[in-house]
């Protein structure tokens, strides 16, 4: 079988010094002159917008009122996201990469890593209340995670502008509670080697500042959820915050995916009946009655047939790391008990008409008596 090699770094540039020809020079197509079409997308919009390709590029602040009104409006992002900045700015240091966290508008709200400030290209880039937006600065990492709302990686060329060609950048959009976006992670370079790697790594501190948004909001529990075949209790878990009364407060990424009936970044309220098969009150029963005041890991099903592991936490409840999510500390609920108070709740809101709760539960009369073992008028 023949092996595709990747291109080496001279290549690359070539690469990218070709389609730039091509697209900005000669408005011709990228015809797989490079594979990332959102690339050609960007640039085409930056065209549309009259600019070129050799312009100076202003690195605009905000004013001092509109840079307060974005600092009090992002203070809650800044303060989920900062424990991962420290973190990533210690893991990349020997990389010469920095980390920058925008706002959904691209403003630059928090940075960390080995920056240095000498370097006129990277102290414009960090400066807190910068626009990095695509309007501003063109074809960057930020501007297009922020709009295509996907993880991507640009290297020198690949910007707009001619003045940006010394950057090398991964990017990955953040997503609110509410399914939202609320900014941006961008891991940058100056005038160093390519580390298309980096867009995992940026994409996976992405998910722990989702998860950190999504557990600082104020919920009565918080539902960790993942398939059976994976364990509860790292950033790969989905998360759904819900109030005393079963309503949803908000939901990352992962359990929007995990759980159709959440509308990302939907306005309509959603309640936890709509998400799971089963009454809704047992999440925060097995929050309460878990072996010697551990929460209780439950199976949970969807309306769909399909079923999720869960493991329900009250407010300010803790598991114990090396437990988290192992059923052999919390054992499963039977299937069976599930869908009998399914039954039981079903016919206690049709207010004892067996027929009615039957009717819309999509099972018939006699399933109903045999599940409830008659108890019932």
């Amino acid at each position: 079988m023949l092996t595709v090699l990747p291109p080496s770094p001279d290549q690359r540039l070539q690469q990218i010094a070709h389609a730039r020809q091509a697209v900005l020079q000669d408005r011709q197509g990228l015809s797989g002159l490079l594979a990332e079409p959102w690339i050609e997308r960007s640039w085409q919009r930056c065209l549309a917008s009259g600019k070129t390709p050799d312009q100076e590029v202003g690195f605009d602040m905000l004013s001092p009122q509109a840079l307060r009104r974005t600092e009090e409006a992002n203070h809650v992002l800044v303060q989920a996201a900062r424990p991962v900045l420290e973190k990533l700015g210690a893991a990349i240091a020997s990389t010469r990469y920095f980390a920058i966290l925008t706002n959904a508008q691209g403003v630059v709200v928090d940075v960390n890593g080995a920056i240095d400030r000498r370097d006129r290209r990277a102290d414009l880039i960090t400066r807190i209340g910068v626009d990095l937006s695509e309007d501003s600065v063109g074809t960057t990492a930020i501007g297009a995670a922020l709009t295509e709302l996907q993880p991507v990686w640009l290297h020198r060329g690949e910007h707009f502008f001619n003045a940006n060609a010394a950057y090398s950048c991964a990017g990955a959009p953040l997503f609110g509670p509410d399914g939202r976006c609320a900014g941006m992670l961008d891991l940058t370079g100056v005038d160093t080697v390519e580390r298309p790697e980096l867009k995992h790594l940026v994409v996976q501190s992405a998910r722990s500042i989702e998860n950190a948004l999504i557990q600082s909001r104020p919920h009565d529990l918080l539902i960790r959820l993942n398939w059976s075949s994976h364990s509860l209790g790292d950033d790969m878990d989905g998360l759904i915050g819900l109030d005393p009364d079963g309503w949803v407060l908000g939901a990352n990424p992962a359990a929007r995916q995990m759980v159709p009936a959440l509308q990302a970044g939907g306005p309509a309220v959603v309640h936890c009946s709509e998400l799971f098969a089963m009454p809704w009150e047992m999440l925060f029963d097995a929050a309460k009655s878990g072996t010697l005041g551990e929460p209780q890991a439950i199976d949970v099903p969807l309306w769909s047939g399909l079923r999720l592991h869960a493991l329900p936490l009250l407010r300010g409840q803790v598991a114990l790391p090396g437990r988290l999510g192992q059923r052999a500390a919390a054992p499963a609920l039977p299937l069976k008990d599930v869908e009998t108070a399914l039954i039981r709740k079903a016919v206690n809101e049709a207010k004892g008409n067996v027929m009615k709760a039957a009717r819309a539960l999509g099972i018939s009369r006699a399933t109903v008596y045999r599940r409830l073992g008659g108890k019932v008028k």
